[in-house]
C-alpha cells in the first residue's frame, strides 16, 4: 500500500531526504490505522462489545507499540534515517496537491515510542480503574481515536495531515475529558478545553494558508527549502501563528487555562493528555518547524519568553492548589515551560526539549497514575490536606510516586537531573544580557518546583492522617494499576541518562535538531549553574518539609496577594473572562437582537405587506358577474374621458 519515495534531491539545509526501505518501513501506516480501526469497531459494535471491548484498546496500543519499535531499530540501519511514505493523493485543487503522506525519521520515530509505550501502560492501567464503569468499552474507543490521532499528527509529512491529527486529539479530547458529561464540571471542563483550542487552531490554519499562498506548498521538505526566500516579516508573522497552535494544544501562556480543568476527566485521560499525547503536540510543532524559527532570532525571543513565564505561572499556581491532580496539571504547564524554553534557544537545545518531553512522559504518567491510585483507596477523595499518613498503607504507590517525585524535581541520578538541568545550562548560554533573565527563571523555577512538588508528597503520604470519617482503610491498588506504576517509575529512574546520551546524536540526522549545545559559553561556568541548581531544589524541599511535614490546616485560612492571587490562576481566568468572554457574549447578543430585530425584521415587514395588500386585492374578486361589468365599464369611461381630455387639449 503507497510508494516509499527514494529519490534524495539536493536540498539546502532544513530539508527532508529519503531512504529506500522494505518490510516493516512500508508499513508504517498500520501504526495509525491499528488503533483507529480498533476505536471504530468498539465504536460502531457498541454494547456488544462491552465485556471484551478494553482488551482490544489495550492489544491495539500494544501492537501499535511493537510495531513502532521494530521499525525504529529497522530505522536505525539505514545511513540517512529518513523514509517518507506516500499513500494517495489527499488534496489536488488548482495549484495545491497534498499528499496523504507519512514521515518516520528520528524525530517521528521517538514520539511514536513514547505514545504507543506509555500509553500502553495507560491503557493497561486503566482496564482496572474503568473496571466499574458502564460506559468503559466506549471510554477505549475514544482512547484508541486519541492515540490513533496523535500518531497522524506526528507521523504526516506535511502540515495538512498535521493538521488533521491536531484537530482529531481536539475532538478525541473533548470527548474524554467531557466522558462523565452528566456532570457539569466535566461537561464545562470539555467546552472549556475544546473552545480554547479552538483559538490556537485557528492560528495553525492560516500559517498553513500563508504557506500555501506565499510557497505554494505545505510538504515539509519544500517548506524547510524556501523558509530563506521569504521575507523576515513574513517569516516572524508565519512563526507567530505556528507558536499560537502550539499554546493551545501544550497549555502554554496565554491559551493554559483549560488545561488544569481537564482533571475533570478520568485519571487515565489526564495520564495520558499530560505524558504521551495532547500537550507534547505542541513542543513537537515548533521542534517539527525548526527551520522556521530558527530563521528569525525575535521569533526564538517570544517563545523562550512564553516558556519562561509560562514555567513560572505554573510553579506559583501550582504550589496553592489542594486538588492532587490540579497541582500535577500545574506542574505539566511548568514543565512544558522548560520545553518551550529549549526549543526557543534553538541548536542543540532543540534536542534538549525533546529529551526533557521524553523523561516528563515517564515521571508524569507515574505521578497522574500515582494520583489515581491514591484517589481509587480514598474514595475518589482528591484534598491533599484530607490525605496524610499513606505511605504506610500503599507503599507501592508511595514508593513509585516518589521516584516520580525526585525525578521532577531534578534529584541526581533520577531522569529530570539529565533532562532539565542541561536546559537550565542553555538558558544561561544565550549571548545577550537575555542569559541572566531567562536563566535566572529557569532556576527560580527549578526551586519552585521542588517546593510545590514536596508539598503535594508529603502532605499525600506523610504527617498524620487526616481523612475524613468515611475513610477506614485505604488500600493498596491492584496489581493491574501497580505494574504500570512500577515500570514508569523504573523510566523515572533511568530514562534521563539514557536519553541524554543517546538523543542528540540520534537527532543529528533531523536537521536542526542535534548537536551539543552545553558546549557553548554561559555567563556561568556549568559547574556553577548545576550547583545553584541542586542548593536552591535542596531548599525549596527542606522548606516544603519544614512548613508540612505536620499537615495543614483543611479550613480557610487567611492568605497574603500572592498566595490569593495564586488560588485564582494569577487572575488569568478573570482576564480572559473581562477582556475576551464578556464582550463576546455582549457582542453575541447584540448580533442577535440585530438579526431578530433588523434583518428579520425587514424580511418579516415586507412579507406582511405583500401578505396584507395580498389580502385587501383579494377581496376585488366577489364572483358576481354584475360587479365585474361595472368594473369594465368604469375603466372604459375612463380611458374613453382621457382619450377626449387629450383630444381638447385639457392633457397636454
Amino acid at each position: 500500500m503507497g510508494e516509499i519515495l527514494t529519490n534524495a534531491p539536493a536540498e539546502p539545509a532544513g530539508a527532508v531526504t529519503y531512504a529506500t526501505a522494505d518490510g516493516l518501513l512500508a508499513s508504517v501506516w498500520l501504526l495509525v490505522a491499528i488503533p483507529l480501526v480498533s476505536a471504530a469497531v468498539l465504536l460502531l459494535l457498541g454494547r456488544r462489545a462491552d465485556r471484551w471491548g478494553h482488551w482490544l484498546g489495550v492489544s491495539a496500543i500494544g501492537v501499535s507499540f511493537v510495531l513502532g519499535l521494530v521499525s525504529f531499530f529497522q530505522l536505525r540501519g539505514l545511513e540517512n534515517k529518513s523514509v517518507e511514505l506516500s499513500l494517495w493523493d489527499f488534496i489536488t485543487v488548482g495549484d495545491l496537491r497534498v499528499d496523504f503522506g507519512l514521515l518516520f525519521d528520528p524525530l517521528s520515530a521517538l514520539f511514536v515510542l513514547l505514545i504507543t509505550g506509555v500509553g500502553f501502560l495507560i491503557h493497561l492501567y486503566a482496564v482496572e480503574y474503568m473496571s466499574h464503569d458502564g460506559g468503559r468499552r466506549r471510554f477505549f474507543g475514544y482512547f484508541n481515536l486519541f492515540v490513533a490521532a496523535m500518531l497522524l499528527l506526528v507521523l504526516g509529512n506535511n502540515y495538512v495531515m498535521l493538521y488533521v491529527g491536531w484537530e482529531g486529539v481536539g475532538l478525541a479530547s473533548y470527548l474524554l475529558i467531557s466522558f462523565w458529561q452528566d456532570r457539569p464540571s466535566a461537561a464545562t471542563a470539555g467546552k472549556k478545553a475544546f473552545l480554547m483550542n479552538r483559538v490556537g487552531d485557528a492560528g495553525l490554519a492560516i500559517a498553513i494558508f500563508i504557506m500555501f499562498a506565499t510557497l505554494g506548498t505545505t510538504q515539509y521538505d519544500e517548506v524547510f527549502s524556501n523558509v530563506g526566500a521569504l521575507t523576515g516579516g513574513t517569516v516572524l508573522v508565519l512563526g507567530l501563528l505556528l507558536l499560537l497552535g502550539a499554546t493551545g494544544k501544550s497549555g502554554q501562556f496565554p491559551l493554559q487555562a483549560w488545561l488544569p480543568d481537564a482533571m475533570e476527566g478520568p485519571t487515565p485521560v489526564s495520564a495520558l493528555i499530560h505524558a504521551a499525547t495532547m500537550v507534547t503536540a505542541g513542543v513537537y510543532l515548533i521542534a517539527r518547524s525548526n527551520p522556521v524559527f530558527s530563521a528569525n532570532t525575535t521569533l526564538q525571543l517570544v517563545v523562550v519568553s512564553v516558556g519562561a513565564l509560562t514555567l513560572l505561572m505554573g510553579c506559583i499556581i501550582g504550589a496553592a492548589k489542594d486538588d492532587i491532580k490540579r497541582v500535577l496539571a500545574w506542574s505539566t504547564v511548568s514543565q512544558i515551560g522548560y520545553m518551550f524554553l529549549g526549543v526557543g534557544l534553538g541548536g542543540g537545545a532543540y534536542a534538549l526539549a525533546i529529551i526533557h518531553l521524553l523523561a516528563h512522559g515517564f515521571f508524569k504518567a507515574n505521578m497522574f497514575l500515582g494520583a489515581g491510585s491514591v484517589m481509587h483507596g480514598m474514595k475518589d477523595q482528591v484534598d491533599i490536606r484530607r490525605f496524610g499518613g499513606l505511605a504506610k498503607h500503599m507503599r507501592t504507590t508511595w514508593l513509585t510516586f516518589m521516584m516520580g517525585w525526585l525525578a521532577i524535581i531534578g534529584i541526581p541520578p533520577l531522569s529530570g537531573y539529565f533532562s532539565k538541568e542541561p536546559i537550565i545550562a542553555a538558558a544561561f548560554g544565550r549571548d545577550d544580557w537575555t542569559a541572566w533573565l531567562f536563566g535566572g527563571a529557569a532556576l527560580l523555577g527549578a526551586g519552585l518546583t521542588a517546593f510545590y512538588m514536596t508539598r503535594l508528597f508529603v502532605l499525600t503520604f506523610h504527617g498524620p492522617k487526616r481523612w475524613t470519617e468515611e475513610i477506614e482503610h485505604p488500600h493498596e491498588s491492584p496489581k493491574l494499576m501497580t505494574v504500570p506504576l512500577i515500570l514508569l517509575a523504573l523510566g523515572s529512574i533511568g530514562a534521563g541518562f539514557l536519553l541524554s546520551t543517546s538523543v542528540p546524536d540520534w537527532l543529528t540526522a533531523t536537521a536542526g535538531l542535534g548537536g551539543e549545545h552545553a558546549e557553548h559559553e554561559t555567563v556561568l561556568p556549568h559547574i556553577v549553574i548545576t550547583t545553584l541548581s541542586l542548593l536552591v531544589t535542596v531548599l525549596g524541599v527542606g522548606l516544603a518539609w519544614f512548613l508540612f511535614r505536620n499537615g495543614t490546616a483543611t479550613a480557610p485560612q487567611p492568605a497574603g496577594v500572592l498566595v490569593t492571587a495564586a488560588r485564582r490562576n494569577l487572575y488569568t481566568d478573570a482576564f480572559n473572562e473581562a477582556v475576551f468572554e464578556k464582550p463576546g457574549i455582549f457582542l453575541t447578543r447584540a448580533l442577535v437582537f440585530l438579526d431578530n430585530r433588523g434583518v428579520d425584521g425587514l424580511v418579516n415587514g415586507l412579507a406582511a405587506a405583500v401578505g396584507g395588500g395580498s389580502g385587501r386585492l383579494r377581496r376585488l374578486q366577489t364572483g358576481f358577474v354584475r360587479s365585474y361589468a361595472t368594473s369594465i365599464l368604469t375603466g372604459a369611461l375612463l380611458v374613453v374621458a382621457a382619450f377626449l381630455a387629450v383630444q381638447a387639449g385639457w392633457l397636454a
